[in-house]
């Protein structure tokens, strides 16, 4: 589910701020950027957001103010000298000046040094940390409650188009008959026997109640899951194409015109569910 948060911490000597993005993914998936200074924290970082994340492509920055860090920068004298000579490999004839130039324009030739996290700045770290998931996960949970009434209502919409479908099924099944007596008449010595017999097979075969009981179950479950206070989106996800299926299978078995543009009514409630299904935790 997309969302974001935020937070700001100040230590003695730096203020850092994280920022948490969410967007949608079916499992969670933790991209975590931190200063070099928490690098040997980033561990106990991720553990916090995975147990307090359920799922989703999950993005942590973590910037802080260098203004007030109290670091001090140091050269790496190795390095340079290492980057001149293999300059000086590539052309022997360049002067000292361009040497060190291009020397000081390489990589990691400036190391910044600061002091490790106090544990008490570590624990005010956290607490920081813990505040910029709840935001987040607050901003999941308005998302949420708009998407659930949204479901609710095309939910309930199937089940509406559901109970206009019975107001069909005798015209249905006098059309069926009909159709078939017509066909039948054509040939020469019916056995009427014979004919109801046929007829009672063809109609049960084409039978929907099953599919508009279970239908119906599928609808209730759903409404029932989503006012769960656990984790649904993929169990919701479940649902949603079961209750595809009895519609798929409604509408093949329908052969009546009113009763199948309420079967694609059924489809295009779905279809809208399913567009935003994957917001669902």
């Amino acid at each position: 589910m997309t969302g974001f948060g935020k937070s700001e911490i100040s230590l003695e000597n730096t203020r850092y701020t994280i920022d948490i993005k969410s967007l949608n993914s079916k499992n969670l998936d933790l991209n975590v950027r931190v200063p070099m200074e928490l690098k040997h924290k980033e561990l106990e970082m991720r553990k916090i957001l995975a147990d307090m994340l359920n799922r989703g492509k999950i993005d942590v920055y973590v910037n802080y103010d260098s203004s007030n860090s109290g670091r001090t920068t140091k050269i790496n004298t190795e390095l340079i000298k290492e980057y001149i000579a293999q300059f000086k490999e590539i052309d022997e004839y360049l002067s000292d000046e361009v040497l060190f130039t291009n020397a000081m324009r390489m990589p990691d030739v400036l190391v910044s040094e600061s002091e490790d996290l106090s544990e008490d700045d570590w624990n005010k770290f956290v607490i920081g940390l813990n505040s910029a998931i709840e935001n987040l996960n607050q901003f999941r949970t308005d998302e949420g409650k708009v998407l659930a009434e949204d479901f609710k209502i095309r939910i309930n919409e199937i089940l509406n188009l559901l109970s206009q479908v019975t107001q069909y099924e005798q015209a249905r099944i006098e059309t069926i008959k009909e159709r078939l007596l017509k066909g039948l008449n054509e040939i020469k010595d019916l056995d009427q026997n014979r004919f109801e017999q046929e007829l009672i097979f063809y109609l049960e075969k084409l039978d929907i109640t099953e599919e508009k009981v279970r239908l119906k179950n599928h609808c209730e479950y759903f409404l029932e899951t989503i006012e769960s206070s656990e984790s649904n989106g993929k169990k919701l996800n479940f649902i949603c194409q079961e209750i595809g299926r009895e519609i798929n299978t409604l509408g093949s078995k329908s052969n009546h015109a009113e009763m199948q543009k309420l079967v694609i009514k059924m489809k295009d409630e779905l279809e809208k569910i399913k567009e935003q299904i994957l917001n669902v935790l």
